[in-house]
């Protein structure tokens, strides 16, 4: 499962080398006035443009985001894919009832009937994602804290099943200051970045680089009710709303990781 430093650079002066050929074609579909007015808001927080193109996204890929939420990046992923690539979202199971079908049910309405999710495929996240080894990408956003746990497990093991050797992982994930425990990570929705490593790695992905580039050094990540303390979620509504609103969303660690 080894791979060399050698191993590791090589890889990544491709992935750079292939973002330089595509990156005017991804950053039109960033800055695509298809975008919801208010994600488009959050892009400073969020930077798609240079978090996709970390991860080595191109057009004609087969990728699978996992827990879309409200689908923030499907917009972007979405009409990106649609016409070389393939998007599979894998979302809440709707049987489970309450807030996962709540949840599935509001993105369903947002993709209904819109052209440029037409050729997405939605699938449940408890289930397989697509057939072993034909999926170039997996990518979560913010999505590991809400699954510590066999859940982590499920989903970790599914995602490896889906890559094809060579494939990547790419994960953006609140970051929790080094040596906070797994009750503390499940109740303030921040994960140390060892934790989220360590995890990862346990299911046979080798790590191949890190970027600051979603890194908030105004986040202190002691809040009152955790990371939903922080915009977008402003837990807390009124209360200190302009002080929470001056950090912005989170730290956030955002990691590369391959199937050998």
């Amino acid at each position: 499962m080894l791979i060399s430093i050698a191993s590791k650079l090589s890889l990544l002066l491709i992935l750079l080398c292939s973002f330089n050929s595509y990156s005017n074609d991804l950053k039109d579909f960033v800055e695509s006035s298809s975008r919801n007015e208010a994600n488009v808001l959050r892009d400073v927080y969020r930077n798609p443009f240079e978090t996709l193109s970390f991860f080595g996204l191109e057009s004609n890929m087969s990728v699978v985001e996992l827990s879309p939420g409200g689908g923030w990046y499907t917009e972007i992923l979405a009409p990106y894919l649609k016409e070389s690539g393939n998007l599979i979202v894998a979302h809440f199971n709707p049987d489970l009832g309450g807030y996962y079908e709540k949840s599935r049910r509001r993105f369903e309405e947002k993709i209904k009937d819109k052209e440029i999710f037409e050729a997405m495929t939605i699938v449940n996240l408890d289930a397989k994602f697509s057939k072993a080894g034909e999926i170039d990408a997996v990518l979560t956003f913010r999505n590991l804290h809400n699954w510590i746990g066999p859940q982590l497990d499920v989903i970790l093991n599914s995602a490896y099943s889906a890559l094809k050797s060579g494939g990547i992982l790419g994960v953006v994930e609140h970051r929790a200051e080094p040596g906070t425990s797994i009750e503390a990570m499940k109740k303030s929705g921040y994960v140390t970045e060892e934790w989220a490593i360590s995890e990862v790695e346990k299911k046979g992905f080798v790590l191949l680089g890190k970027s600051e580039l979603n890194a908030n050094p105004r986040d202190t990540k002691n809040h009152p009710r955790g990371v939903w303390t922080l915009p977008p979620s402003m837990a807390m509504k009124e209360q200190d709303k302009k002080k929470y609103e001056s950090i912005g969303e989170s730290d956030r660690m955002t990691l590369l990781f391959q199937k050998p």
